[in-house]
């Protein structure tokens, strides 16, 4: 049930270099080996990392200008993926060529779109300008996970688990799981809302602000197809107006993390948890995203667990409970647009006959 269709984030700019020598940046995406390279110009390049002569992959070749060079018998490629030069021959056939993907760099991100590159609508690509506003700061971060990429989406997608996953980091007070999230349906995925009143900070906050007694909490977020997690979060002392709109001595965040599957059982993770307050104080930033830090290796190991246990009985059937809303309509309306893709390969090559007649 991977999507090609979509966006997904490939990389951090900073990960793909315009380095003469080097710069070349292999990643597995939905399955599809792929390099990044940027060219003379310093734009984005993505290829499939497969030479279209032997196999070879081109993340071992070498960059030559707006070119690259696979490394293997010698084949260079325009920055189209045409190949314009055999060593060993004058003619180069005309099938010579890899296949390049639509790519956009973007607020730090790097987004490719695996699919049909007639269907890749830039407007697709979520605002994520919390990543280089300089009104907001934060750190950049990446891990990979050995499992599906959907059992991290189930994760995000019910944060009731905080208090008992990360009680020291992002959780804090059990009390926060008794509120209910209010979930509704965008085009796209879904938007939870979860307040918590009254409660005690989560200690990540309170080592920052030092607030002197509860507060009110908030985490609205959209969960976006293919799996972009964008969240407005935060907390300030209670019965403040923080519901009604008035952010006083509040810590603000805004979470944007990206899901990239790999392969069916193996995912990209890259995040980044932006904060518009201590801007001068590269101190508080590095602190933030130490505690983001150790709450993913937190959810890593209880995700990972997860996943073992399922792997023992592939027939186990969970038991619904109320707070799975928001992931069961995220599941179905991944599964829809899954059977949409899979409907449409399966009608293409019925196709071609009539539209080359």
């Amino acid at each position: 049930m991977l999507l090609r269709n979509c966006w997904y984030v490939a990389a951090w700019s900073s990960e793909v270099t315009s380095d003469a020598g080097g710069g070349l940046l292999a990643r597995t995406i939905v399955n599809l080996p792929v390099v990044l390279w940027r060219d003379a110009a310093g734009s984005v390049i993505a290829f499939e990392d497969r030479c279209c002569h032997r196999g070879a992959p081109l993340s071992r070749g070498r960059k030559e200008g707006d070119r690259l060079r696979c490394m293997y018998h010698g084949l260079l490629f325009d920055r189209d993926g045409r190949c314009i030069e055999i060593p060993s021959q004058d003619r180069v056939p005309p099938q010579a060529r890899v296949r390049r993907f639509p790519v956009v760099e973007r607020h730090n991100w790097i987004w490719l779109w695996p699919g049909n590159p007639a269907l890749a609508d830039e407007s697709l690509i979520p605002d994520t300008h919390w990543l280089d506003d300089p009104g907001w700061r934060s750190l950049q971060g990446y891990t990979h996970y050995r499992t599906n990429y959907l059992l991290i989406c189930d994760n995000l997608l019910d944060l009731a688990h905080l208090p008992y996953v990360h009680p020291t980091t992002l959780g804090g007070d059990e009390a926060y799981s008794r509120f209910p999230p209010k979930v509704e349906r965008l085009e796209r995925g879904v938007r939870i809302t979860r307040w918590a009143t009254g409660i005690k900070p989560a200690g990540f906050a309170q080592a920052i602000m030092n607030w002197p007694g509860n507060v009110d909490r908030w985490n609205i977020y959209d969960f976006l197809v293919p799996g972009i997690f964008l969240m407005d979060s935060g907390m300030q002392p209670a019965g403040t107006g923080a519901q009604a709109g008035h952010r006083l001595d509040a810590a603000e965040f805004r979470g944007c993390q990206a899901l990239t599957p790999e392969t069916e059982d193996s995912t990209h993770y890259f995040f980044a948890h932006p904060h518009n307050f201590a801007l001068d104080r590269p101190e508080v930033t590095e602190a933030i995203h130490a505690n983001v830090v150790k709450a993913f290796e937190e959810d890593s190991a209880m995700i990972h667990a997860q996943d073992a246990m399922l792997k023992l009985d592939p027939g186990f059937r969970m038991v619904p409970i109320a707070a799975d809303a928001a992931l069961t309509q995220y599941r179905r309306l991944v599964a829809k647009l899954a059977a949409a893709e899979a409907a449409a390969a399966a009608a293409a090559p019925a196709a071609a006959p009539a539209a080359a007649g």
